[in-house]
């Protein structure tokens, strides 16, 4: 696929999460937000989120350090798009530019007064892709939303967590990026409908995204939600801890050293963990089957932590990669990071002064793609650049400027 030239309205984490894939991709991907207002600081309120990273190049203090991973790669431009003229600009932008898609993650109610709706917008470029992420979706516009709120809306905070617990979020936030793939993934099947003119018009043809957050993690309850209709017992879709509902054992175990996580799929997997002679006297004829196991599951883990304890994690690895069983000590962020197969893969940027930062791998290995990308722009960077490119002369910037209508 060519490269694309994406505008986004974004701030936070769901749609910086999505539009990154995009700059992987070696898409141009300009970032737009707010001029100032004189409420708080400038721009995306992330920027102004963890350490602060006197190692930049530049200096500044609007790129801490949760704000990096996200916006490496990008370009950064401050438009007033609540007045007119900076829905004119942005027009001018994506018509000049050639701007294939638009994102953006506000309210959808804020849609109209900002100029951004997809038939305005198309108006301008008839194929444009436009896609945007909300909370709730344009059915509900004034919702807010983060990630914490929709995970304790969509069930994940009740089925995260020990059995006896309260309700958990998660260690990462998944809604967020979990509609960031979305949004990434419709748009590039928007282009590729757009350009063999899908059954949703002829070549040249925009189509319109919404990503509701709900929606969109609610897709992910997969294993849980249709078994309701299934008559299913209430601790089948609650909190489980660190067990798995359905297969037993599968499970985190103690050892003399730490901890390991070891699963069993199948039966078959069964026989060979207890082939091993360690396990031997976990094994009965009733637990021959993960219904037998299931019936059993308190039991089984108890004799099972019993076995683990009395050894080293290790040992305990040896023996279960030798009987072909999925198995690893629980590793941290630190370890993970330095695991032979990612070390290779992580994405970098550099800030500066030699100081070189090391971010997640991409998900999928793709020939060409950008691992290393520049540092994230500072708030504004690009303004006057991309106003050029768009064919604005230096008088008209800076009347655009002293208006207050860029920055």
């Amino acid at each position: 696929m060519k490269p694309r030239t994406v505008l986004s309205l974004e701030q936070a984490l769901s749609l910086p999460y999505a539009t990154l894939r995009f700059a992987q991709l070696g898409w141009r991907v300009i970032r737009i937000e707010a001029t100032p207002s004189g409420d708080g600081l400038p721009g995306d309120p992330n920027r102004y989120i963890g350490s602060r990273l006197p190692e930049l190049a530049d200096g500044g203090d609007d790129r801490r350090s949760y704000f990096i991973a996200p916006n490496v790669g990008k370009e950064a431009i401050a438009l007033n798009l609540k007045d007119e003229r900076g829905q004119a600009v942005l027009k001018r932008l994506i018509r000049e530019l050639d701007v294939d898609v638009f994102c953006c993650n506000t309210v959808p109610a804020r849609y109209r007064a900002l100029g951004i709706e997809p038939e305005t917008l198309r108006a301008v470029k008839p194929g444009l892709v436009w896609a945007g992420i909300s909370a709730l979706g344009p059915a509900v516009p004034d919702a807010p939303g983060y990630d914490p709120v929709l995970q304790a809306m969509a069930g994940f905070m009740e089925v995260t967590g020990m059995r006896d617990g309260p309700p958990t979020l998660t260690g990462i936030p998944v809604i967020d990026l979990k509609a960031g793939d979305e949004l990434y993934a419709n748009v590039l099947l928007a282009l590729l409908e757009r350009a063999e003119g899908g059954d949703r018009g002829g070549p040249g043809s925009g189509r319109t995204i919404h990503v509701s957050m709900l929606q969109a993690a609610a897709s992910w309850l997969i294993t849980v939600l249709p078994l309701i209709d299934f008559g299913c017992r209430p601790d089948e879709i609650t909190r489980a801890g660190n067990e798995h509902r359905k297969f037993i054992p599968t499970n985190v175990y103690p050892t003399r050293d730490g901890f390991v996580y070891l699963a069993i799929g199948s039966d078959v997997q069964w026989r060979r963990l207890t082939a091993i002679p360690r396990f031997a006297g976990v094994a009965s004829e009733r637990r021959s089957t993960n219904e037998g196991r299931h019936a059993e599951r308190e039991a089984v883990h108890r004799e099972m932590a019993a076995v683990t304890l009395r050894h080293t994690a290790d040992e305990l690895l040896a023996d279960l990669r030798g009987a072909t069983i999925p198995a690893t000590r629980i590793l941290d962020i630190r370890q993970v990071r330095e695991l032979p197969l990612l070390a290779g893969k992580l994405t970098r940027t550099a800030l500066g002064a030699g100081h070189s930062v090391r971010m997640q791998p991409m998900a999928v290995d793709l020939p060409d793609a950008r691992a290393e990308l520049p540092a994230p722009p500072r708030y504004g960077q690009h303004t006057r650049a991309v106003l050029a490119d768009a064919g604005y002369d230096d008088a008209e910037i800076g009347a655009l400027m002293a208006a207050r209508v860029v920055a």
